[in-house]
């Protein structure tokens, strides 16, 4: 069997620990003819959140509370069925659980500091905005004797 090209990182030097993945194969639906109904290309791959001991332990608080709703006691899946191949399959089911606990163990962004808008945009704001009330009011026909 072919390697993976892995190890996918996760963030930073945090690899997806293969020894805590957990692969299940079936036959994929969809369009492939006499080929679709012998090989099994779908994959399916798990990983258990909750207890691996891979990710750094704040990562790992991140992750579980914002995948809550994903999370099967704790156990998060990933599907891929998109490519012919077994092999493609579980490289995109792979690249997509690195993306998914990669973008779910950041770190919350900054909150925004709010600045003051300067005083000569909000007079050129409102400059224009006279101006084009003139201009509409221009445009009515009730001085027109």
């Amino acid at each position: 069997m072919e390697r993976m090209s892995g190890p996918y990182v996760i963030r930073g030097s945090v690899p997806l620990p293969e020894a805590e993945l957990m692969w299940r194969f079936s036959r994929s639906s969809g369009p492939g003819g006499q080929h679709v109904n012998t090989s099994d290309s779908q994959v399916e791959l798990r990983f258990d959140l909750a207890r691996t001991e891979a990710l750094p332990a704040v990562w790992k608080e991140r992750a579980l509370q914002r995948l809550a709703t994903r999370l099967v006691d704790g156990v998060v899946t990933v599907r891929a069925s998109e490519h012919r191949s077994q092999w493609r399959n579980r490289e995109a089911a792979a690249v997509r659980l690195a993306s998914l606990l990669a973008e779910a163990s950041a770190p919350p962004p900054r909150p925004r500091r709010p600045t003051r808008i300067p005083r000569g945009i909000n007079e050129r704001r409102l400059r224009e905005k006279k101006q084009r009330s003139q201009t509409k009011r221009g445009r009515s026909g009730r001085d027109w004797t």
